[in-house]
């Protein structure tokens, strides 16, 4: 019989099946790799399975019913299995012992994180989830890169990744030149707009955010229909990137005011950045960087433009060169966003940065591909550093288009928010709570229900935002979840002076949900590798919903605060103690919390 490879710390019960069925193909005389477990497909047939009999059947020619029982002969009897058994056509069918379980769960919630493996490497990571533009609102459009974000960034760091959480905010570009240019057309005499003049200029800003706010969309729009003032923009663009004094200053009143709104919108979103990095920023970098593109023959001059030829061989598709400066010598996002690469370098010097990851909208695929080989071939960066685009997809409406007001304009963030607690407030009309505290509570259930039913789907995927749904206390939502965690700290209330947690499980025949709550809590650590290692917030998701049911399961199944049986009662009361915890960190990762009461 092999031994169980069970040591003092808790190794993921999926590491410690592909331990043993490694060592049991070995024994047989087959390869080590053909021995990894996967949870079961089929939950009414088996908890786990391993499928590798079936590939080694090609290598070694032999019928794979036959080398899986021989595999499952040679795993033999051991203390954590119950059943391992070979079934037609050749799949290997694993279930643990409940016992050996709820021991797994008892160990597990002493460990920090759950048992959750800290990186071996830890990785210096950027993330670049902000890329909202200053003198505009936060709307719909924006909500998504910031959720996302912050998620990527909770998961890495929870598994021990070193992470830095940028806004780099658009404040040296288009919207800019625009501002300035209707503030000339508005106000022609304001001091700013005197070449000739040397003196201070005025503290306060010539707008308030409201007005300013009006100004670009306005701007926006009449530059798209009149040639002279669009090239009277640029200009004015340029004039900012030169240093011209007037508009440096009215840069920096857009820049303060702009930033401000913007840090209470994003408070209220529960997104939180470690640098408030800007394009301006990577200004410093542009001179040396062009210089050293040229005099390493990177860069060459195409229709009077600078540009970087990153089309390679292999490529199937048309890849155009990436431009770095224009006829005129403006810079571009291109630049910027290159010469954010060179900032992020030196910034975080001497230690390397690891791994810079975008999360912007998914039709910039074409763009970060360009940057990301300019980047490598002009040796911005270190051969290993990682670039990584994670490319959302849009939030839209019933329609199936991108997400409008009722008016058919773009709803402001802090509009969507609101909407959504009053939703969530409706829904607790018959709650009898103070008006303050049921708000403060609609406000959490609010965030959870939107950050939720953006984060259970894929990065990339569109997704349709259905209030109704997603604002619901059942199914798969974010209220649901939180529904739940609250059940469970009303349960543990209900008792009072919680027990000690057991040191051993007791012995009593589990039901079929406990078992099967046991098993959702023991892949928690499983699951966060995966989600770090994958960038992906909805795989926590997609484990907090079926933790949800299966607590609930548990709960309808079970009479727990009445159980007379000790040893059952304090075994269910730290399991559901364990799941609240598991819950608690789940959520953190997903950037929202849970009110006690709802």
């Amino acid at each position: 019989m092999l031994q169980n490879q069970v040591g003092n710390s808790v190794k993921k019960i999926i590491t410690l099946l592909d331990e043993l069925l490694g060592s049991a193909f070995e024994a047989c005389g087959y390869e080590k790799r053909f021995g990894v477990a996967t949870v079961s497909n089929r939950p009414d047939l088996c908890q786990y399975q391993c499928n590798g009999a079936m590939a080694a059947a090609k290598q070694y020619h032999k019928a794979p019913i036959a080398i899986a029982n021989e595999v499952a002969a040679a795993v033999g009897e051991q203390e954590m299995l119950e059943t391992c058994e070979a079934v037609a056509p050749g799949f290997i069918n694993i279930n643990i012992k409940t016992e050996y379980l709820a021991d797994y769960v008892l160990r597990m919630s002493s460990e920090e994180h759950f048992g959750v493996e800290p990186a071996e490497n830890p990785r210096k990571v950027v993330i670049d989830y902000g890329g909202a533009n200053v003198a505009k609102p936060l709307h719909v459009g924006h909500m998504r890169p910031a959720v996302i974000g912050e998620a990527v960034k909770r998961i890495l760091r929870y598994v021990g990744h070193r992470v830095i959480g940028d806004a780099h905010l658009g404040d040296w570009g288009t919207p800019i030149g625009l501002i300035i240019t209707e503030l000339k057309v508005r106000q022609p005499d304001l001091v700013y707009f005197d070449p000739d003049y040397t003196g201070e200029y005025p503290k306060e800003p010539p707008f308030t955010v409201s007005e300013l706010e009006e100004i670009y969309p306005y701007a926006s729009k009449w530059s798209k229909e009149h040639d002279d003032y669009r090239e009277e923009s640029r200009k004015a663009i340029l004039d900012l990137q030169q240093g011209r004094r007037g508009y440096m200053a009215l840069w920096e009143h857009i820049m303060r005011i702009s930033m401000e709104d913007l840090k209470k919108n994003y408070d209220n979103l529960g997104t939180v950045f470690d640098i408030w990095g800007k394009e301006s920023d990577a200004q410093k970098y542009i001179p040396d960087m062009i210089k050293d593109m040229k005099e390493n023959g990177y860069a060459h001059i195409s229709e009077g433009a600078l540009v970087v030829d990153v089309k390679e061989e292999t490529d199937t598709k048309e890849v155009p060169p990436c431009m770095i400066l224009k006829s005129d010598g403006a810079t571009l996002y291109n630049t910027t966003d290159l010469a954010t690469i060179v900032e992020r370098m030196q910034l975080f010097a001497p230690e390397q940065t690891d791994q810079i990851i975008y999360v912007v909208d998914k039709r910039q695929d074409l763009y970060f591909d360009q940057i990301f080989r300019c980047a490598r071939k002009t040796k911005l960066v270190n051969p290993d550093t990682i670039l990584t685009f994670i490319g959302n997809g849009t939030m839209n409406g019933q329609d199936g288009k991108p997400f409008k007001t009722r008016e058919g304009g773009v709803m402001r963030l802090e509009v969507l928010i609101e909407s959504v607690a009053e939703e969530v407030m409706r829904k607790m009309e018959d709650r009898d709570f103070p008006k303050e505290e049921k708000r403060e509570i609609a406000h959490k259930v609010g965030l959870a229900a939107l950050k939720y039913g953006d984060l259970s789907n894929q990065a990339t995927k569109d997704y349709i935002f259905d209030m109704e749904r997603f604002t619901s206390f059942e199914g798969n939502t974010g209220p649901y979840i939180l529904y739940t965690m609250v059940r469970i700290k009303s349960i543990l209330a209900k008792i009072g002076e919680l027990p000690a947690m057991p040191e051993k499980a007791g012995t009593y025949e589990r039901g079929a949900e406990e078992t099967k709550l046991l098993l959702t809590i023991a892949r928690f650590a499983d699951m966060v590798e995966k989600a770090a290692a994958e960038l992906a917030p909805h795989k926590v998701c997609q484990y907090l919903f079926e933790l949800a049911d299966n607590v609930n399961g548990f709960y309808h199944a079970n009479k727990i605060v009445a159980e007379s049986d000790e040893t059952k009662n304090n075994e269910w009361i730290s399991i559901l103690r364990t799941a609240l915890a598991v819950f608690s960190d789940g959520i953190e990762m997903l950037g929202f919390e849970a009110p006690d009461r709802m």
